[in-house]
C-alpha cells in the first residue's frame, strides 16, 4: 500500500515510464538530493488516497519540496521540469527568445509526442483486440512527430538550439521507448532519422542521464 514518508527535501513519486524518468533524469542533472518514493502503476498505487491527495489526476510523476513556506506539491511532468529548472536555474533560460523556444518544446513533447506514442503503445501492445485503422492512425503520427524532431535537429544541436535544456530532458525518454518498447513498430522509422539518431547518442551518454533512466530502481 502506498503510504507517503516524511522527509525534509524534494520527494519524488515516480515509477518506470518515459514520464516518470524525466523528472529523475533533471534531479540527476542538477545534482540535488532528493527521495524516491516508487508508485507501482500495475499494483494500481496511483489511485492510493495518499497518493491522489499529492497528484489528482492519478498520474506519475508527483513531486513534493519542503520549501521555506511549507511543502509544495506539483503534477504533471512539464510543470515539474519548469519548476526545478527555474528553482535551480539550469536548463531553461531566465527570459528571451531562448527560453520560449524550449518551453515550445518542452509543450511539443508533453502535448504530441508522448500522447501519440502512449496511444500507439496501447493499440500495439496493451490491447487485446487489434484496431488496424488505430494502429496506423497512431503509427502515421508517431512517425510525423519524430520526422518532426530530426528535422529540428538537423538545423540545430539541441530541440531549442545550441543549449541542452529541459527540452531534450523531456523528449529523451520517449525516444528511447520508440526504440526499445515500440521498437518492432517504429525501428526501421529510426533508422531514416540521422539527426535523431546522432541526438539519442549525445544525450544517452551523459552520465546523469544514465542515472536519471535506473529509477526507481525495482
Amino acid at each position: 500500500m502506498f503510504t507517503p514518508e516524511k522527509t525534509t527535501m524534494i520527494n519524488l513519486y515516480t515509477w518506470v515510464t518515459p514520464n516518470g524518468r524525466k523528472t529523475s533524469i533533471l534531479l540527476e542533472e542538477l545534482g540535488v538530493p532528493y527521495v524516491v518514493h516508487p508508485v507501482n502503476l500495475g499494483k494500481n498505487e496511483q489511485f492510493a488516497p495518499a497518493f491522489l491527495a499529492i497528484s489528482p489526476n492519478n498520474k506519475i510523476p508527483a513531486l513534493v519540496d519542503d520549501t521555506e513556506d511549507g511543502p509544495l506539491s506539483i503534477f504533471e511532468s512539464g510543470a515539474i521540469l519548469t519548476y526545478l529548472a527555474e528553482k535551480y536555474g539550469r536548463f531553461l533560460p531566465a527570459s528571451g527568445a531562448a527560453r520560449y523556444k524550449t518551453l515550445e518544446w518542452l509543450n511539443w513533447q508533453v502535448g504530441g509526442l508522448g500522447p501519440m506514442l502512449g496511444q500507439l503503445a496501447v493499440f500495439e501492445k496493451f490491447s487485446k483486440e487489434k484496431s488496424p485503422t488505430a494502429s496506423a492512425r497512431f503509427i502515421a503520427e508517431a512517425d510525423r512527430l519524430l520526422t518532426v524532431m530530426d528535422k529540428r535537429l538537423a538545423e540545430s544541436t539541441y530541440l531549442a538550439g545550441e543549449d541542452y535544456s529541459i527540452a531534450d530532458i523531456s523528449a529523451y525518454p520517449w525516444v528511447v521507448t520508440a526504440t526499445t518498447f515500440l521498437g518492432d513498430v517504429l525501428g526501421d522509422r529510426i533508422t531514416t532519422k540521422p539527426a535523431l539518431r546522432r541526438w539519442m547518442t549525445t544525450i544517452g551518454e551523459r552520465p546523469a542521464v544514465q542515472r536519471g533512466m535506473a529509477v526507481p530502481t525495482i
